[in-house]
């Protein structure tokens, strides 16, 4: 009689990359994002929720503002399995939003992953590192300390609902030629003086190229005293426009400060979008209570992480806030 040994067929767990996605794998990047983000709930105990795709156009700016920066990684038969949205602004460096499909995490790909955004951002002369995760989430916390990541202050998100008529303040242009120029010369100026080494040019001129915001100024006496990065394009797919969200704040002083929040309302109204949504680093703490006092109130807390030896910055003055999420 013969014997016959039975060979178990096992699946290829291969991956390859990282590989630079372009704007033909947004389909795969929002299935890879949803179902992550979907299972993440899920097991923090948010059963039944249900994470949207993102808009289309908030993929090209994830993909564009991240450059050689975006990060995928395929399987064996080059399916998404990854991704790495690793961003630069200066020197401030961050990562996100990052995922790794659900049936390939446990495997050491989002170690991986990490790991290669940082030593990235670290090659491209980055002194801050970092990224932010959800607070409650404990096994993400505890993922990232053991890469090296410290926590550190909250990020709140702040919002207030746009009063039905407020005063037109502050400098709203339409993207193109000269005063776009002008615009990036005078925003890069500031926010060095400020924060030496940051640079939140690039993003402002990307948001205007894709029409998905804009960039509101504050001038006194004819110079840059505060601007504001916004975007106004809805984050899920197929959802209305619904608020305007201030991606990058940068004031000179307090004073600056009022005077852009005071702008906001008017610029919304002329969105059309029924809420403003600032995310403001806790570390700024009468900057958090300035806005609380006016009328925000919080909406969403992240918490800030960076890596050990390229901790964020404080200006020397003023208010520099930057967003570390899409």
């Amino acid at each position: 009689m013969s014997l016959w040994r039975a060979t178990m067929w096992r699946p290829d767990r291969s991956v390859r990359g990282p590989d630079r996605p372009g704007h033909r794998d947004i389909d795969p990047l929002n299935r890879v994002f949803a179902e992550a983000f979907t299972d993440r709930y899920s097991r923090d105990g948010l059963v039944g929720v249900r994470v949207p795709q993102l808009n289309p156009l908030i993929w090209r700016y994830a993909i564009d503002d991240a450059g050689d920066g975006a990060m995928v990684w395929r399987d064996a038969d080059g399916h998404m399995v990854a991704f790495n949205m690793v961003h630069r602004s200066g020197t401030e460096g961050w990562m996100g939003p990052l995922a790794v499909r659900p049936d390939r995490q446990g495997e050491g790909l989002g170690s991986l992953m990490v790991r290669t955004g940082i030593e990235w951002l670290r090659a491209q002369g980055a002194t801050t590192i970092g990224l932010e995760t959800m607070p409650r989430t404990v096994d993400n916390i505890g993922f990232y300390s053991r890469i090296g990541l410290v926590p550190g202050h909250l990020t709140v998100t702040l919002v207030r609902d746009v009063p039905r008529r407020a005063p037109v303040e502050g400098e709203h242009r339409p993207p193109g030629g000269e005063a776009l120029d002008l615009d990036l010369a005078e925003c890069r100026s500031l926010a060095g003086a400020l924060l030496p080494g940051v640079d939140f040019t690039r993003e402002i001129a990307l948001t205007r190229e894709l029409a998905i915001g804009d960039t509101t100024l504050i001038r006194e006496d004819g110079e840059l005293a505060a601007f504001a990065l916004w975007h106004s394009t809805p984050l899920a797919a197929g959802r209305p426009k619904d608020e305007l969200r201030v991606l990058k704040l940068v004031a000179r002083d307090p004073a600056a400060f009022d005077r852009l929040l005071d702008a906001l309302p008017a610029v919304a109204a002329g969105e059309r979008v029924g809420r403003i949504a600032v995310r403001c680093q806790t570390e700024f703490a009468s900057t958090y209570l300035r806005l609380v006092t006016r009328g925000y109130r919080v909406h969403w807390t992240d918490l800030r992480m960076t890596l050990e030896g390229f901790e964020q910055r404080a200006p020397s003055r003023g208010i520099v806030m930057s967003n570390w999420e899409i």
